[in-house]
């Protein structure tokens, strides 16, 4: 019996259809989409990953809201612009939603060609507190000092909410959506994806630690933070993304199922 993973990684290919950088991307943002389903972050068809594609359209890549994560290919993403019009023929329906945050911090930041956006219950956990993420781990250090925060104006299907979005994010590179979720951007798929990995981690640990209740935190010295802010520039995270963490991620992948790449 075919199952509707084995129906999606046989769809026809549109290698041919499309440039060899826009065919890389589409493997990387295929990837991104394994990768969360991979680690639990998924939300059966909801949630989004998206990636822009090189050239002054300002296309760009996100999921057919049909399919599983992981069940995305390279071919079944779906081109769109800024609009929400596909670009190239696809009968799956994208999620509105999807859209007006994607095409949000797309057109808003000429940097973000990657945005990813998740469900995950610790990422919601932390964008209900108060307090927002907290400085009591090593990976949290890693991640808060680029963080904005976005209020909650209801499921985001209201074109107005994109300035607001781009307005909230600013420069930073990641932002905790109040009572919603996470979202990270990056100048490549690799980039946002270790940025989000870190993100996660850190709201991860954060709901283990309060569980534990508030009385004998530890604080961490005064100026650690600081450091490693210092310690983790954008520019070698990005070095440590694309050179080093991406390419294991994609063996793993690989060895796991390869059809990803169809």
């Amino acid at each position: 019996m075919t199952t509707m993973t084995e129906t999606c990684a046989e769809a026809p290919s549109i290698r041919d259809q499309v440039s060899e950088e826009e065919w890389a991307l589409r493997v990387d943002l295929a990837a991104a989409y394994r990768l969360v389903a991979h680690y639990g972050w998924d939300d059966l068809i909801f949630t989004h990953l998206s990636a822009r594609v090189p050239g002054p359209e300002h296309h760009f890549l996100i999921n057919p809201y049909t399919h599983m994560f992981d069940e995305i290919t390279a071919s079944s993403l779906v081109k769109i612009d800024v609009d929400g019009n596909r670009v190239m023929d696809a009968r799956q329906p994208v999620n509105k939603a999807g859209f007006v945050i994607h095409s949000a911090i797309h057109m808003g930041r000429e940097d973000a060609h990657a945005v990813l956006h998740l469900h995950t219950p610790h990422g919601q956990a932390v964008s209900a507190m108060a307090e927002g993420l907290l400085p009591h781990t090593q990976t949290a250090m890693i991640a808060r000092h680029d963080v904005a925060y976005h209020d909650f104006e209801g499921i985001a299907t209201d074109l107005g909410e994109r300035a607001r979005l781009v307005a909230d994010l600013g420069t930073k590179n990641a932002m905790i959506l109040r009572n919603h979720g996470t979202l990270t951007v990056g100048e490549s798929v690799a980039h946002a994806f270790l940025r989000m990995y870190y993100l996660e981690r850190a709201c991860e640990a954060q709901v283990l630690m309060l569980s534990a209740g508030r009385d004998g935190l530890y604080n961490p010295p005064q100026g650690v933070e600081e450091k490693v802010e210092h310690q983790t520039a954008p520019a070698g995270m990005k070095r440590l993304a694309e050179g080093l963490a991406w390419p294991a991620l994609l063996r793993k992948l690989d060895r796991i199922d390869p059809s990803y790449r169809n």
